[in-house]
This record gives structure tokens, sequence and C-alpha cells, in this order.
């Protein structure tokens, strides 16, 4: 059975990263700036933000307005935020984050889902908001359970939404990983998922094979080539030797927080300053929900499982529930609707947005919940 939960991180916990932040062991840095990697002033002034300035107990609270439960599923304490919708026939939603991220992402864009109306839209559009912190991160990881693959991850999800919740049929919704759990429900739960919505296309990351290749193909080759040169290294150490980075970030609060802030920087519409983007105590929340639950290591897994695993959907079959797109500018990979087709078979609504990146709840709620609203409204 579903127990309520509140945030109450330990105050030794506290004083431990405080302690910790004053004694940095600083690298040098030949370049300045953000080219090899998170550029030494930055992170300076960041750490001393996040030690004497940033109040994570204003958080911790802020967080707790949310509906906030755990249940023993899969063996596991999963834990989750369960808001119901204010409208004449909520549709259930499940809101799926992924890495570096959690649910707080959603903190903003929860109010303007379950309750449309205070923000201007129509009641009839309300949604009934599950957002898990998924399997392995943040309050849903506990020192040695097992980890969880996507596959494992979408189950588990499923069983949340129908077994424990009741919700034979709902949506699904996510970015990162969180649009490959949506993806994988799609396909594996064509019963139950009503459709999905992505801003992530979950294509393979290998150039298909493609006879005559259009312009638009073409262009997103080199930009996946480029991308698979310059920006992957993260995805090789993780899903390959995970255990050997846990000890470093599980040890440094300035390794973890130089380990998300560049993916933060490099994925998102900040155009270079993402402290104003995001603001520091978003920045800083968010490290902190990996370091005081110690869940960095865990959050690996995925990586791992997906180097070593199967593809979340067999060769030579497709997604056939409804899809709605939201294609924003700053995604690190935007894949034609040629491509995109070969994964997803029934792709209802493509939406090429004005701004945003990889962390769309974070950075355009409004827009995101717009679109939201918008694809489900055909599927309800």
């Amino acid at each position: 059975m579903p127990k309520p939960f509140k945030i109450a991180i330990p105050d030794q916990t506290l004083a431990d990263l405080k302690r910790r932040l004053h004694q940095v062991r600083w690298p040098d840095e030949i370049n300045p700036g953000w080219d090899y990697g998170t550029d030494l002033r930055y992170l300076r002034s960041f750490v001393d933000y996040w030690r004497d300035e940033y109040d994570w107990r204003k958080h911790e609270a802020e967080l707790n307005e949310l509906s906030q439960y755990t249940v023993e599923l899969d063996s596991i304490d999963l834990h989750y935020i369960h808001v119901e919708g204010r409208g004449p026939d909520p549709m259930p939603l499940l809101l799926t984050h992924g890495w570096p991220s959690s649910f707080a992402d959603f903190r903003k864009i929860i109010p303007m889902l379950t309750d449309p109306a205070r923000f201007g839209g129509d009641p009839k559009d309300a949604f009934t908001v599950v957002a898990p912190s998924m399997p392995g991160h943040g309050f849903s990881y506990r020192p040695n359970q097992r980890r969880f693959s996507i596959i494992e991850i979408s189950d588990t999800l499923a069983r949340l939404m129908i077994d424990v919740l009741g919700y034979t049929r709902f949506g699904s919704q996510g970015g990162d990983w969180g649009a490959f759990v949506s993806s994988r429900l799609g396909y594996a739960y064509p019963e139950n998922v009503a459709g999905i919505q992505i801003s992530l296309l979950t294509i393979p990351r290998e150039r298909p094979a493609v006879d005559n290749p259009t312009p638009e193909e073409n262009a997103f080759f080199a930009q996946l080539a480029d991308w698979l040169k310059e920006e992957t290294g993260y995805i090789q150490i993780m899903g390959t030797k995970p255990q050997t980075l846990s000890y470093a970030l599980s040890d440094s609060p300035v390794g973890l927080a130089a380990w998300i802030l560049e993916k933060l920087r490099s994925w998102t519409d900040c155009n270079g300053d993402l402290d104003a983007w995001l603001g520091r105590d978003v920045l800083a929340t968010n490290i902190m929900l990996y370091w005081a639950t110690g869940a960095i290591g865990s959050s690996f897994w995925p990586y791992y499982a997906r180097l070593h695993g199967p593809w979340m959907v067999p060769a030579g079959e497709r997604i056939h529930v409804p899809c709605g797109y939201a294609d924003f500018p700053k995604e690190f990979l935007r894949p034609p609707r040629s491509l995109a087709e070969r994964m997803y078979g029934n792709i209802t609504r493509w939406t090429t947005m004005e701004r945003g990146g990889h962390f769309p709840a974070l950075e355009q709620p409004e827009a995101l919940a717009n679109e939201i609203r918008a694809f489900f409204r055909t599927v309800r």
C-alpha cells in the first residue's frame, strides 16, 4: 500500500556537505572556458553560492508541498508524486524524468497540468499527474538495491499506474530517459497507454541504412556524427565502468556538481548563461537530490543496460500508439520525421517549439504544458 512521504534530509548530511565544500582540492585549468568541460571560474563561484547562500530547507519545504508517496514495488520503495486533477474528467498522466534530472523538474508544470483553469486554460484539459523518482534515482534508491534497465523501469511504472493506482488507461510524457520510458510503455502496453508525448525521439544512435538520403537526413547524419564524437564520453564511462565513476561523484560534491552542470549548460537553450536561464537555486536543488540521496551511481545503470542489453523495441517493430513530439530547438539530437517514423508508426502531432532544449519542463514549462494539453486532447 502507498505510504505518504515527506523529504527530511538529516542535519548531519547538510553539515557534512558544507564541510566538504569548504575543503575542496581544486584542479588547475590551462584554458579558461567550457571547451574542455566545466569552467573552473564558474564552478568556484557556484560552489561559493551553494555553500554560503543556498537554503536547502527552503526548497525541501517547497518540494514537500507536492503530495508524495512511496510504495514497495519490484523489491524497491518507489517514490512518486500523485496530484489529483481539477476538472470534470482528469486524465491520468505519467510524467517521467531523465538524467541528470529528478521529479523536481516538474514542480512548475504540475499545477499547470492538474489545474489548467487556474492558468487560463480549459478545465476539461485537466490531468491527474503521477511523477515518480525513476528507480535508482533520488528517493527511489537505497544502498545495494537492484539496478534497473529502461525496460525494467517501464514495467515497474506500468505496475504503479495499473496495479497500484488503478489507472487502466493513461498517458505518458517524458524527455531524455523519460522519453525512452514513455516510448517503451507505448510499445509494451498499448492497451493501457492512450498516447505518448515526448521531447526526444528515441531512435537508435547508429546511422541507419538509408538509400538516397534527403537533405534533412544528411544534415541529421552530420549532427549525429559530431555528437557521437564530441559529446558522448559520459555515456561511455557511465555505460561501461559505472562503479569506478561512482567513487568520485559519491565522495566529492564538487565533482558531482561539475559532472551535472556541464550537461545542463550543454543541453539547454541558455546561450552560455546557465544561471540566468535556470537560476542557481534550481541547479543546486537538482544536484542536492543526487548528493543527499547518494543515488548518483545507481542513476548510471540505464546507460550500462543500454550498451549491454537489447534495444527497447525489437528490430523491425514500431510503436503504434498515438505519439506527439515537441521539437525544441536546442535538443541535442533532432531527427527528421522520415527517420522518426521508422520507430514511431503513429505520429499525430509534430510541433516546432520556439525556445528550449533538453529539459523543457525546467526551461519552458508553460509552452510544454500547452503542448501536452493539445496532444492529449486528441486521445482522451
